[in-house]
């Protein structure tokens, strides 16, 4: 018998809603290396995609943002958990996605790792450092909490696959938030893995969902969308920028421009609390004190 034997190549598929799908549109386009390889087909989502993707996550959303600052600390760090078990998987797409060699391809993995448990600890923490009771002249109690936007969308970096996607993705859902991510176009197959990662975790489906393909295709609607409440155009141009700051002014979304964070070029700094603060909004709650009664009032 022989012992040659064809190799079991992989199929890469989106990920909305927790599940797999295909792209409606049934299109897919050839993924390559920096050398030309041909390393996978990816699917090349459609807007249809990008609209189905939303309407995942604002599903997740009310579950997801209702759940404890612990348990969503939790499920981050059972992501890290998940990832580091599938280390050489991620190590091969990376080196392969930016031309790295294998050792510098595993220090991005690690980084990438060591980022979601650095997220994974402030989920808790906060609320204490953007919150607090403000001082008031008159028999109240004045305080002010953070609460996530809603649903954002994201535009992965485009030279760091993995580093850079974590760094953008991590903090959206950390503080509360769900996401629908454009992958790199040219390297998307380290955010399909994750997919695959996120769904094997605990974290619930649709709270993170990635689709692949033409980010000028899929950004525009996504930001036009009026169930849309963010966008975070770390891998846009600065044209594709400048459409979506405008396609997003409808419903003002909050807009996280690549040069608002010093970080965005480098991705291996630390990454400090703006993105994980800029998605969040500030509820101030009223409540009497002494004889005025119990009742509150929130703004």
């Amino acid at each position: 018998m022989s012992d040659a034997r064809l190799s079991v190549l992989k199929t890469y598929k989106l990920y909305v809603g927790g599940k797999f799908p295909r792209s409606e549109s049934g299109r897919v386009y050839e993924v390559t290396d920096l050398k030309g390889k041909w390393l996978a087909n990816a699917p090349l989502s459609s807007r249809k995609d990008a609209r189905d993707a939303v309407v995942a996550a604002r599903k997740a959303f009310g579950g997801w943002a209702g759940a404890t600052a612990y348990n969503r600390g939790q499920v981050l760090y059972r992501v890290a958990e998940m990832l580091e078990g599938r280390r050489e998987q991620f190590v091969r797409e990376v080196a392969d996605a930016e031309g790295l060699s294998k050792s510098k391809a595993a220090a991005v993995v690690d980084a990438a790792v060591d980022r979601w448990v650095w997220y994974a600890g402030w989920t808790d923490k906060i609320a204490q450092v953007v919150g607090g009771a403000n001082p008031v002249a008159g028999p109240f109690f004045n305080l002010s909490t953070p609460e996530p936007t809603g649903v954002v969308a994201v535009v992965a970096p485009r030279e760091s696959s993995f580093l850079g996607l974590v760094s953008v993705v991590a903090p959206v859902i950390a503080a509360g938030n769900t996401a629908v991510v454009i992958a790199s176009e040219k390297a998307p197959l380290p955010a399909l893995s994750l997919g695959e990662v996120l769904a094997t975790s605990d974290l619930p489906g649709g709270v993170v969902n990635v689709l692949s393909g033409r980010a000028a295709e899929l950004a525009l609607p996504l930001a036009a969308h009026q169930d849309v409440n963010g966008i975070d155009l770390a891998g846009a141009d600065a044209d594709l920028a400048k459409e979506l700051e405008v396609a997003a002014a409808d419903n003002l979304k909050r807009v996280l421009r690549p040069q608002a964070v010093d970080s965005d070029a480098d991705f291996t700094a630390a990454p400090g609390t703006r993105r994980l603060t800029f998605f969040l909004e500030t509820k101030t709650v009223w409540h009497p004190t002494g004889s005025l009664g119990a009742s509150g009032s929130a703004y």
